[in-house]
Order: C-alpha cells, then structure tokens, then sequence
C-alpha cells in the first residue's frame, strides 16, 4: 500500500523520536491514538519501519575512529562477491558496507579505537577478506553531519 501524507509525518516523527509514546505521536500528527496506533501497525507489518534501536555515542563507547575503506575486488565473479559479503558481513567494527559503481567494488564504514586499533582490523578482519585486489582507507577527520533519517 503506498504512503500518504499521515504515513508520512508519522515515520518522520518516529525517525527522530523512536521513543515517542502513543498518544504523543498520535497528537503530533493530527490522529486519534487508535488510528495512529493501526498505521504504525501496518507500517511495521509492510516492512516501512524494519525495527527500533538506540542509537549510541561513538565517543563514549569508545570508537571514536571512522575509516572508510575502499574495496577493489579480483574478479565481480558472483562466488568472489557473495564470499566477501559473507565474510565482511560477520567483523564486528564494519558498521557498513556498499557494494558500488565506480573505481572501488566495495565501501566499507569501519570504527576503531584509534589508528593502532584500526592497524589491527586491518590485519585482523581486512587483508583475509577473500578476492581482495586492492585496498585504500581514508579516515574521517571531522563528521560534518550525520542522521539515520530518510527523507519521507
């Protein structure tokens, strides 16, 4: 079922605010708290909202380190790709990774205590990923802005 413009409002509150309760996001949005509680329902059963999470401070858990790692493959044969997916999916400080168009097959968002915790991924987790030819990490000097919310 598409979204309407109630569909709409409603993921953008709860984008920002994922512990709003019931009948504060139904307020918010102009609803009654039943109605609003039946979008969310089916918002969650379509698959429009995938789930809940608290979103953590890097700093405070203590890696502050963003690396991204570009990702050049030997070959895009499909068993190369689908083994480096598996594998990259299963380290720990890889918080993403793309597959992309461009001069890297792969981007990779990796977090580490420091560049001496960032040498060991590298050596630990990175240089055994199978079918990698290639490999440059850039680390982020300053995050100039950061969401999780999608434009709805």
């Amino acid at each position: 079922m598409p979204l309407d413009g109630t569909d709409r409002r409603l993921l953008s509150v709860l984008q920002r605010r994922g512990r709003i309760s019931n009948a504060d996001l139904a307020e918010a949005v102009n609803l009654s708290a039943s109605a609003c509680h039946r979008r969310v329902q089916r918002l969650e059963t379509e698959g429009y909202i995938r789930g809940y999470v608290a979103l953590l401070d890097a700093r405070k858990i203590g890696v502050p380190a963003t690396v991204f790692v570009e990702i050049t493959l030997s070959t895009q044969a499909d068993e190369v790709l689908e083994a480096f997916e598996t594998a990259v999916s299963r380290i720990p400080d890889v918080l993403e990774c793309h597959l992309t168009a461009g001069t890297a097959d792969y981007i990779l968002k990796v977090v580490a205590e420091n560049t001496e915790d960032f040498a060991r991924i590298h050596r630990q987790y990175l240089t055994r990923l199978p079918g990698v030819a290639q490999m440059q990490s850039s680390f982020a000097l300053r995050t100039v802005c950061d969401t999780t919310a999608l434009p709805v």
